[in-house]
């Protein structure tokens, strides 16, 4: 702990952003991290606590108070190695992560949280800034061949693991690019691309081969997103020519909204809109992209991906764009001696909202209207909870303008027939069914196949992938080799 007062002489500093005229005009990343003196104000503010809850707060258990200890006292190099030794890419979660370690913070109690999500996003970029972020390559070859299936989070980690544990590992990806959802999901202006493709060298130079534009399984001919595949794989090629096989894609099977008019031109998912722009932003020719311009906008679903779906309309230069979230307005601010350490419900205000959006809550659409079989407004009514159920608001209903209706109410199971095609087992929700603690760790019913992220727990978070493929290799290793040296 190096600064003992610490907590008590400095206030939290938040990350700046750029002006909104200055951001709406580009996708790349606006956000202004802290300089080297409020990386180390901040860091002071760490109270170094007896039973630091943010560690347990973080899924992939950052050992935070000694890397805010370090930045405090200006030893950085240390820092990465210490954030290294639990995260592979500080750089996505120092950006995307919505932070339950500043939920958890003890601080967070009484006073504002100690800013680790902002004091991650300095170390890391100072690291690279540096040449400090260097390929591990693995001193001893096992022999052992592995594909991991997804190339998201959760597969990256995994991949990059394993293949500093000795094994020789493949990974596969069905879109043309490596990054899964980071690469197609998430906006630019949120995360940059360029971070993704060098990991992927870093990965390739520890060893790792990647294959890109290969579908795993079937696609199934109803999916509305884009299969980008160029070539398919049986799922009995890789388990004959592989010691091991990781599954770990996304899932990007969007929730729907089965209401009359469904069928008109001009409602989409998010995952149809936002993987375009990210695929324009990259250089690629698109016939018909789905575009906002001019159009009054809605988006229905209050989470991230409507947010993304937000920003992304501003930028194209939408003429109004309202969100919709069914359930009610949550507080400004949460009942903290109630939801600490735990993750709290409240009004969360992203950068995309600041931007320009009409926010409606406890509202629901009963009809999409249109002309000519082209949407044009939809019809909608208040809700309110009575009872534990979700009942209309009598005299509620009111018509509104759209031309252009983007679905992003989640995701509830991976798209990729994948799944079928190696005879894995399914939970309820149609994920991977294979438990996490057992003996057998992140291992499905077949002989040899493992799963892990969003294929195997469902939608979630960039740093619960991180953590899912880190376990997960390190179950494989043991499954392949008897016992393994890597961390959990």
């Amino acid at each position: 702990m190096g600064k003992i007062t610490g907590f008590m002489e400095f206030e939290r500093v938040e990350e700046g952003y750029k002006p909104v005229g200055e951001r709406l005009k580009h996708y790349k990343e606006f956000v202004v991290g802290l300089d080297d003196a409020q990386a180390n104000r901040q860091a002071a503010r760490c109270m170094d606590c007896g039973t630091p809850f943010c560690n347990n707060g973080c899924p992939v258990n950052n050992i935070i108070p000694d890397f805010n200890d370090l930045v405090y006292r200006g030893d950085w190099k240390a820092a990465i190695d210490t954030l290294h030794s639990t995260n592979n890419f500080p750089e996505f979660t120092g950006r995307i992560c919505p932070a339950p370690c500043e939920a958890a913070c003890t601080l967070n109690v009484n006073d504002e949280a100690v800013g680790i999500k902002s004091i991650e996003h300095a170390i890391i970029d100072r690291a690279w800034s540096e040449g400090w972020v260097t390929p591990q390559v693995a001193a001893v070859k096992t022999g052992k061949k592995i594909a991991v299936v997804g190339s998201g989070p959760a597969g990256l980690a995994a991949a990059q693991q394993l293949a500093r544990a000795g094994h020789a590992v493949t990974l596969f990806e069905k879109n043309d690019r490596v990054g899964g959802l980071l690469r197609y999901g998430i906006p630019d202006f949120k995360m940059e691309k360029s971070h993704i493709d060098r990991r992927v060298e870093q990965l390739q130079k520890e060893g790792v081969v990647i294959r890109t534009g290969v579908l795993v399984g079937e696609w199934p001919k109803d999916s509305k997103v884009t299969n980008w595949a160029k070539e398919t794989v049986s799922a009995a090629q890789l388990q004959k020519e592989f010691d091991a096989v990781l599954l770990t894609g996304g899932s990007e099977q969007s929730r729907d909204l089965p209401v009359p008019g469904r069928e008109l031109s001009g409602i989409h998912f998010a995952m149809e809109f936002l993987p375009q722009q990210n695929k324009v932003n990259a250089g690629d020719k698109l016939k018909g992209q789905l575009r906002a311009d001019g159009k009054h906008v809605i988006v229905i679903g209050g989470g991230d991906t409507g947010s993304d779906c937000v920003g992304t309309s501003n930028r194209h230069g939408a003429a109004s764009v309202t969100q919709f979230e069914v359930m009610p307005q949550p507080p400004a601010e949460e009942n903290r001696p109630m939801t600490w350490p735990y993750w709290p419900i409240k009004l969360r205000t992203s950068s995309s909202h600041d931007e320009g959006c009409t926010r409606e809550f406890a509202i629901s659409t009963k009809e999409f209207i249109g002309e000519k079989g082209k949407l044009t407004g939809l019809k909608t009514v208040k809700v309110e909870w009575k009872d534990g159920k979700m009942v209309e608001v009598a005299g509620s209903e009111q018509v509104l303008r759209a031309d252009l209706v983007l679905l992003a109410m989640g995701f509830v199971n991976p798209v990729a027939t994948v799944l079928e095609a190696f005879g894995v087992e399914k939970d309820v929700r149609g994920n991977a069914k294979a438990l996490t603690e057992a003996a057998s760790a992140y291992a499905t019913n077949v002989p040899k196949v493992f799963a892990a992220g969003d294929m195997r727990r469902g939608q979630s978070l960039v740093v619960w992938a991180i953590r899912e493929g880190r376990q997960a290799a390190r179950a494989v290793d043991e499954f392949l080799m008897g016992s393994s040296q890597l961390p959990r």
